[in-house]
């Protein structure tokens, strides 16, 4: 096995034993669950109170500029938690590393269902593994020639690792927060 393949490997491991099982049957009501006031989330165009909203397409992503933000910042719905993995982890290297492009987050047409953002979430991870798989040794020890990273590529690789199990836990647990949130878990003293 080539070091790229073992790269893409140790993600491919988690998203099909991992991330995307847990995602199966995703509801839009899940999708949409906002577990506190003043969650960030997707929602449809003109209606969002962040103070930047972006996206294309009749859904726009709740942003603010990174100095805007205050600490903690705000908790995100699974519908942002999606489109912060296909937009930023995997859109932006996809075009930059492997189609060599410039992409651009306001552009993007957000998915207002659940099915439409999986559908998204399957074709940039497919596009993302599939460009790693051919990456070569020469590749991942020189910086990408698209982007604004400078680091060797086989660091880049491993970032966009640990963001998708990173943010694929956090997915994973409001899905289970939201399944619970009604049944009341007596303590054991």
């Amino acid at each position: 096995m080539t070091r790229s393949e073992r790269l893409a490997e140790q993600l491919d491991w988690y998203w099909r034993k991992n991330l995307r099982p847990r995602l199966d049957g995703l509801t839009d009501e899940e999708y949409f669950w906002e577990p506190v006031r003043g969650c960030w989330s997707i929602r449809p165009r003109g209606t969002s109170a962040a103070p930047i909203s972006v996206g294309s397409g009749e859904w726009t992503m709740d942003s603010a500029s990174p100095d805007a933000v205050s600490a903690p910042a705000p908790v995100t719905t699974i519908a942002w938690r999606l489109a912060h993995i296909i937009v930023s982890c995997l859109a932006y290297r996809v075009e930059w590393y492997f189609d060599g492009q410039d992409f651009d987050a306001e552009a993007f047409a957000y998915a207002g269902t659940a099915d439409e953002a999986l559908k998204q979430l399957d074709d940039m991870y497919g596009r993302w593994n599939a460009g790693v798989r051919e990456l070569s040794d020469a590749d991942l020890d020189n910086p990408p020639v698209m982007g604004p990273e400078r680091f060797p590529m086989e660091n880049r690789v491993l970032h966009v690792n640990r963001e998708l199990i990173h943010h694929g836990a956090e997915i994973s647990l409001l899905r289970d927060l939201h399944r619970w949130q009604d049944e009341a878990v007596p303590r054991r003293v």
